[in-house]
């Protein structure tokens, strides 16, 4: 084997490890999340078991990184940030973030919708902030349902049973930036200054 390629092997365990550790996860959350056996992670993050893709590509959307910075792969001087779309329930998710852990941002796409779609509310740990882009999101929020326009934003608890969806006939792009451990988006914004009481 490549010297170079056996080195950048030897180092996926620590690696993983240290991103499970900086997620405060246990290996029996990552095994329920991955679909990896327990022993199997182990054996990887100690290096008794050699990585291959068919490990390494759940490990690497579990940690919300990328497989080159999973393995330690060299960079190729390009800045660019090679951003792959993930499509689920219907939305495309745009990954604006490549850290591991923390806060992670979003830029989320859902298409049109002809006829209105009954919501199926989910739950999950952490927080979530929006900020609508471009056409109407229809936000479902335990007993609320609001309808937010450009410019506008959003932000609540995971815990409470949510949904998403395109308010109208058109689509509906906005920014997510969710936190899993519940971190919350702040803006900072200058005090209105008073007006003079007139007497």
């Amino acid at each position: 084997m490549d010297k170079d390629l056996d080195q950048a092997l030897t180092a996926v365990g620590p690696r993983l490890r240290a991103l499970r550790q900086q997620r405060d996860t246990t290996l029996a959350e990552l095994s329920a999340t991955t679909g990896i056996s327990v022993s199997t992670l182990s054996r990887l993050e100690s290096g008794d078991r050699r990585p291959n893709l068919e490990l390494l590509l759940p490990l690497a959307k579990a940690h919300g990184v990328t497989l080159d910075d999973l393995v330690g792969a060299p960079p190729t001087g390009d800045p660019r940030i090679h951003l792959r779309p993930i499509t689920s329930h219907g939305m495309t998710m745009l990954p604006l973030t490549r850290r591991a852990g923390g806060i992670q941002a979003y830029k989320i796409v859902i298409p049109s919708t002809s006829n209105r779609r009954v919501p199926n509310l989910k739950t999950h740990e952490g927080y979530e902030w929006v900020y609508i882009l471009n056409g109407r999101l229809r936000v479902v929020l335990g007993e609320q349902d609001l309808t937010l326009s450009p410019g506008e934003a959003a932000e609540f608890d995971t815990r409470v049973p949510h949904w998403f969806g395109a308010a109208d006939a058109e689509p509906v792009e906005f920014l997510s930036l969710f936190g899993t451990q519940g971190e919350r988006a702040h803006l900072r914004a200058r005090p209105k200054t008073k007006e003079p009481v007139e007497d």
